[in-house]
């Protein structure tokens, strides 16, 4: 794969016999001998590591830093407490979503994780928007310890995490240097993100890989954890066309960015994003319960009977969920059919198929609050 970036872990990606693909100009790891499905149910019944490290780590500095992003963002940023962590949004003109991050407060600098697909892009946009310095974190890597025993494991190595909440960050020292560790992830499991300095980034994982409750975990089954969570996926789920609001964001931005105040709008598309806060949005992003056992996978077309000739929405993410033992999918439809129980129909191969609208997530959230 010629071209491609490698991050710190590739080689013992392959020591432990991974399946090798491109993804977001890396070559990351899809799955592992065991497969998709067994990963996926070790991670809801253990603890999974994932190899995150193609993500973009950035740091922004200054006294003003929050109230600097907040102009590029609808989430309350100077209201974030120090140690704590929140989800953003970057949002352009017309209220549709540049890419999704998260954005914690250490203090005397905010650190941002964003999309790897995204992070030149998201870089060159904050360095043209922002006066304040924004600082590319390159010479880390970034690991996701997640499930229920990720907390008993990563104690072990990092005494003290178990006292961390769920959106919590710390800088810590450890026998791998010093590490940075945020609670959160995406599985809707427990669980923590770690960044650790690429020559350190080996030797932490195989010490998190010695405990019996640790297995490597690929994109593959990451996908189908995410998507059972009711997680969004950029680039599928959530794009420069989709508002905040229609895609079921509204809770990500806080009140004093809303309505009243200074701090009210200021943001990128604030138009469109507050009118539709008031007043809905013409669609909604809604699970979907295929019926059978196919999954309806991104871009099948959603009807509103087996007759009409016009789509009235489509999928935007579909597989077999391990956990649910069902195909489960997310999609766009009509506000007035995002009621929960709403029989459409998805075309198959030219097939229609029955789906029904559905409530997210699929599975319940275990997150550490």
């Amino acid at each position: 794969m010629p071209d491609l970036k490698r991050t710190a872990l590739y080689e013992l990606h392959q020591e432990l016999g991974a399946k090798m693909v491109p993804f977001a100009g890396y070559e990351m790891p899809v799955q592992y001998p065991p497969g998709v499905m067994k990963e996926h149910l070790h991670t809801r019944r253990a603890a999974g590591l994932f190899d995150v490290s193609h993500m973009g780590q950035v740091i922004v500095r200054g006294a003003d830093a929050a109230a600097q992003l907040e102009t590029l963002v609808p989430a309350s940023l100077a209201g974030l407490g120090e140690s704590r962590q929140r989800y953003g949004l970057f949002t352009n003109d017309d209220g549709g979503i540049l890419d999704d991050l998260m954005i914690a407060n250490r203090g005397d600098h905010l650190f941002l994780v964003v999309n790897a697909a995204c992070k030149d892009a998201d870089i060159a946009h904050m360095r043209a928007n922002l006066s304040c310095p924004v600082e590319v974190v390159d010479d880390r890597a970034l690991l996701a310890l997640q499930g229920p025993a990720a907390e008993a494991v990563l104690t072990d190595i990092v005494p003290g995490v178990s006292a961390m909440r769920f959106m919590d960050v710390i800088v810590t020292d450890s026998a791998f240097g010093e590490v940075w560790i945020s609670r959160s992830g995406y599985t809707g499991e427990d669980g923590f993100e770690v960044s650790v300095a690429d020559d350190q980034a080996v030797a932490l994982a195989r010490a998190l890989l010695a405990s019996d409750d640790v297995e490597p975990v690929g994109l593959g089954a990451r996908d189908s954890l995410r998507l059972e969570a009711g997680l969004y996926l950029y680039g599928n789920d959530i794009d420069t066309g989709t508002s905040p609001v229609e895609a079921g964001l509204s809770w990500s931005i806080q009140k004093v960015r809303r309505t009243g105040g200074d701090r009210a709008g200021g943001f990128p598309g604030a138009e469109r994003i507050l009118s539709e806060l008031d007043n809905g949005a013409s669609r909604r992003r809604v699970g979907l319960l295929p019926e059978g056992r196919a999954p309806m996978r991104d871009g099948t077309p959603l009807f509103d009977s087996e007759t009409a000739d016009k789509p009235v929405g489509h999928v935007t993410s579909g597989a077999f969920g391990p956990t649910v033992e069902r195909p489960v999918s997310m999609g766009y439809v009509p506000t007035a059919m995002a009621e929960t129980g709403t029989r459409l129909f998805g075309e198959v191969r030219g097939k229609r198929m029955p789906v029904t609208v559905a409530d997210l997530p699929f599975t319940p959230a275990n997150f550490k609050r």
